[in-house]
């Protein structure tokens, strides 16, 4: 049999699997890379080892392949290995695809593992140990030297929810993993829950409640005193799944919802507000609270971003019909009672006049008063390349800085064939201020084979990259990832 992916936009292009495993020691510059920045970017991509079992897939659906960007004294490295989950080693074993409907284990092969996540959302290092997360399951974790994985992760069973978000969030004043999980007793389930797991891996906290229904909550909002969990209008049907169908179903007449939980509650404390209808809420960017008030940033979008997951009569909105952009939900619990909540209908104000999406801020500034964001943006009137067909899903031409206060923005375009991942924010020094630093993200090079990683000092973000770090092959798209700063990881051995 033939190894051969599928010419559709989810596997060509940007999207066309890498595979790559490999290690690059001192990666060409172009410029030079401050000193200063020492420490690992870890990264994680959707990359699929296998074409698909049912040929075609959503990009969601690819294996984890995980890069780690070393940055040592001006030099910098790459190391890149696959997750090594039960799922890909059953693929591996059968050397095919084994897997169905993305996140819909009733569509798989039999011989396809029980554990059915890939881990390909987001890494982030904490507690000696790198962990490769995808929001349908418990994470895994890996040397995060090595890159070894060493396993399925319940905080030394600690943790024993059915998922794990891929979104959680460090809180800057201690060193906590702020964390949640949803359908968190198995799929279908409106179940719930909030840990907070200290730096030495301890679970100090445990809050389980139930959603309305059950539906996506892909990145959640954390405050001194209070987590956001926004419900995006993407239910979860199980009758569905058996049935052959999605594991999510946009639906239009339902309002963007978001339950708001003290940090020092329960279940029962819970809050539920609702926002205008037919509303996609995207990633947090930073949220903080201020005499009584929740201020949460976060990119809308005004309809189904997720061409992929339609509505029940198979539609999906045309792109160019679509609106986004940062904007700011105010939540005020002042002498709020909780059945008032409900009554409620948010409306958010923008904080920007262009759509953008992958927000990052300076996260020794999480869940505070901040002033600095950074984003992938899109201006539709920058030159683009014609020859190259339409814009590939995920498209940004800029890399921009944005100040949530002010509203002025500073943004870098690199050319009319080249996109953006997302960003990530490092500090010119542990006590520089707020949004002073470096920003690193990856540049796409639609006629290609190869891609950049740029560094751009955050407050001369026009001015473009001050270094271009060469990668000799071409990185598909990939999601998150996160920066850990040398001294942190100094001292890990075999991720122990």
């Amino acid at each position: 049999m033939s190894l051969k992916f599928p010419e559709t936009p989810e596997f060509t292009g940007l999207y066309k699997p890498s595979r790559v495993e490999t290690q690059v020691f001192d990666l060409e510059i172009e410029g030079e890379v401050p000193s200063q920045i020492k420490g690992t970017f870890f990264q994680v991509s959707p990359d699929s080892y296998y074409p698909p079992m049912r040929g075609k897939d959503i990009f969601f659906n690819g294996d984890g392949l995980v890069s780690a960007f070393k940055f040592e004294n001006g030099h910098v490295s790459l190391n890149r290995r696959y997750v090594q989950t039960d799922r890909l080693k059953a693929q591996l074993k059968e050397r095919r695809s084994l897997n169905g409907v993305y996140r819909n284990i009733y569509t798989n092969d039999p011989l396809a593992a029980k554990n059915n996540t890939t881990a390909n959302t987001t890494v982030l290092f904490h507690a000696g140990v790198l962990l490769a997360m995808k929001e349908d399951a418990l994470p895994y974790a890996l040397d995060p030297n090595t890159l070894e994985t060493l396993g399925v992760w319940d905080f030394n069973g600690q943790v024993k929810s059915a998922s794990f978000t891929a979104h959680p969030k460090i809180d800057p004043d201690n060193g906590d993993l702020l964390c949640f999980a949803y359908e968190a007793k198995g799929d279908g389930t409106s179940d719930i829950a909030y840990f907070e797991i200290d730096a030495s891996g301890k679970l100090k906290k445990e809050i389980w409640f139930k959603g309305p229904y059950a539906a996506m909550i892909h990145d959640f909002a954390v405050t001194a005193h209070h987590v956001i969990f926004p419900l995006i209008p993407l239910t979860v049907d199980v009758d569905r799944m058996k049935a052959g169908g999605q594991h999510f179903e946009w639906q239009p007449d339902l309002s963007q919802l978001f339950g708001v939980l003290p940090r020092d509650g329960n279940g029962e404390d819970v809050m539920w507000f609702h926002g205008p209808k037919n509303g996609f809420q995207g990633h947090t960017l930073n949220s903080y609270e201020e005499e009584g008030l929740l201020q949460v940033d976060m990119p809308v979008t005004s309809g189904n971003v997720f061409y992929f997951f339609p509505q029940a009569d198979g539609s999906v909105p045309l792109p160019e019909t679509l609106s986004s952009q940062l904007m700011r939900w105010t939540f005020n619990l002042n002498g709020l009672e909780k059945s008032e909540a409900s009554k409620q209908t948010i409306q958010p104000r923008p904080l920007t006049a262009f759509p953008c999406e992958f927000p990052r801020c300076d996260e020794r500034f999480t869940g505070k008063p901040y002033e600095h964001g950074f984003v992938l943006a899109f201006d539709p009137t920058l030159p683009f390349d014609e020859t190259l067909g339409e814009r590939p899903f995920q498209f940004f031409n800029q890399l921009a800085h944005v100040n949530v206060r002010t509203g002025k923005t500073d943004a870098w375009y690199p050319g009319d064939a080249q996109c953006f991942q997302e960003p990530i924010f490092v500090p010119r020094s542990s006590d520089a201020p707020e949004g002073d630093g470096y920003v690193v993200a990856l540049l796409n090079h639609l006629h290609g084979n190869d891609t950049e990683l740029v560094v751009l000092d955050s407050l001369k973000m026009a001015a473009g990259p001050i270094a271009r770090i060469k990668v000799p092959f071409r990185l598909r798209m990939s999601l998150h990832g996160n920066w850990t700063p040398a001294e942190i990881l100094e001292g890990t051995q075999s991720g122990r």
